[in-house]
């Protein structure tokens, strides 16, 4: 991948996922209201408008990704995300981190669960979908493990605060989302076998393809944000890599 350090954010690199995915984030008042106003918050969103970037901070141990947006009307990961790049932005490093606040920043910028009418998180193993091109790129850079994190609203699935795990054939999966349960205290989810209850998330396709991965999920109504859950986002956000030493 044609990563490219950023001129005045010391350590930052960054490159496209995609370019058909641009939005204008900025649109989206839910969520543009609950941002930290940044200069490197301001830079993520202009950024945004020409399609999904990704960031990358640190050099060496484990390259690790910090997934969110998936579903873009799911704004608590999506704002906690941008916090910890903003926190992490001046930090020394012992692994090298992966930031991919806004997966899409079309759907996010209409508050919208799809992508053109697709569920990315059913459709990583369809190929250049949107999410599968994430998928290339985690599998190109040579990425060791993925947090993805979502929102779940009342009387959906799940419908709790939750981590998503698999035993198999990435059982490392099950380990990262115990200690975070154990952690933060999310409740656990976990499968025998990755893509077992249902195809194409992004999760699952990652575990197939022996990459550790979980999936975080805390409470909030959909296309919106209620107090807490920006901050127990990140809180599972910071576990997920504290599982890692940083």
């Amino acid at each position: 991948m044609d990563f490219r350090k950023i001129e005045g954010f010391e350590n930052l690199e960054m490159c496209y996922i995609s370019n058909f995915s641009r939005g204008f984030i900025s649109r989206n008042k839910n969520l543009l209201e609950r941002l930290t106003w940044t200069p490197l918050t301001q830079f993520i969103l202009e950024k945004s408008v020409y399609g999904t970037p990704i960031f990358k901070l640190g050099d060496g141990g484990n390259k690790i990704l910090v997934l969110s947006g998936i579903h873009g009307n799911e704004l608590p990961p999506q704002i906690a995300n941008v916090k910890l790049l903003n926190e992490f932005i001046n930090n020394d490093l012992n692994h090298t981190l992966y930031f991919i606040p806004f997966a899409s920043p079309k759907s996010t910028m209409y508050n919208e669960r799809t992508f053109n009418s697709m569920d990315l998180n059913r459709s990583s193993h369809i190929n250049n979908s949107l999410s599968n091109l994430i998928i290339k790129a985690i599998v190109e850079e040579g990425i060791d493990f993925v947090g993805d994190f979502h929102s779940t609203s009342y009387n959906s699935n799940p419908g709790f605060e939750s981590i998503f795990s698999s035993k198999s054939p990435s059982p490392e999966s099950f380990l990262i989302a115990n200690y975070i349960s154990q952690d933060v205290g999310s409740d656990m989810i976990s499968f025998d076998y990755a893509g077992s209850s249902y195809k194409g998330a992004v999760e699952d396709v990652c575990n197939l393809k022996k990459i550790p991965a979980i999936t975080g999920e805390v409470l909030c109504p959909f296309g919106n944000v209620v107090g807490g859950s920006v901050e127990k986002s990140l809180s599972q956000m910071k576990s997920f890599l504290s599982y890692f030493g940083i």
